[in-house]
């Protein structure tokens, strides 16, 4: 018999990926838009009245939200990333390194193009692009 209290593997597929929160320290709020906002091009949304005093600043993109919390225990992830799917990583990687922000590469991830930055409080983030269908698996 059946637990009827635990999702079935089916519905398991139609689970979808609301938001991702990343933790920044207090008072980052303005460098966060800098960066996330003006450099990386993520839009701003506006959080919820009740949420507003928590601090913090919110992202989307196409599929999902970002949301930058204040911790005041703040230490920057280091391991544990956000990975972010662009349209153009050279033009991206090109953006970040005349700003000054050093682009680390990866061992080669099948279909895929990518590089790993720190934001400006350290949280470690991965940014790629898939390759098109003739360039998978080369580097």
């Amino acid at each position: 018999m059946k637990d009827e209290s635990h999702y079935e593997r089916s519905d398991a597929c139609r689970i979808g990926l609301h938001h991702v929160q990343i933790a920044i320290p207090a008072g980052g709020e303005d460098v966060a838009l800098e960066f996330y906002g003006d450099l990386i091009g993520l839009r701003q949304i506006a959080k919820p009245a009740n949420l507003a005093g928590r601090g913090g600043v919110w992202f989307s993109t196409s599929t999902l939200q970002l949301h930058l919390g204040i911790d005041k225990d703040f230490v920057p992830a280091k391991k544990a990333h956000v990975a972010l799917e662009v349209p153009d990583l050279a033009r991206l990687r090109a953006r970040l390194g005349a700003a000054g922000i050093e682009t680390t590469g990866d061992e080669p991830l099948e279909g895929y193009d990518r590089f790993y930055v720190s934001d400006p409080f350290g949280n470690r983030l991965e940014f790629l692009e898939r390759l098109p269908e003739s360039d998978k698996g080369t580097d």
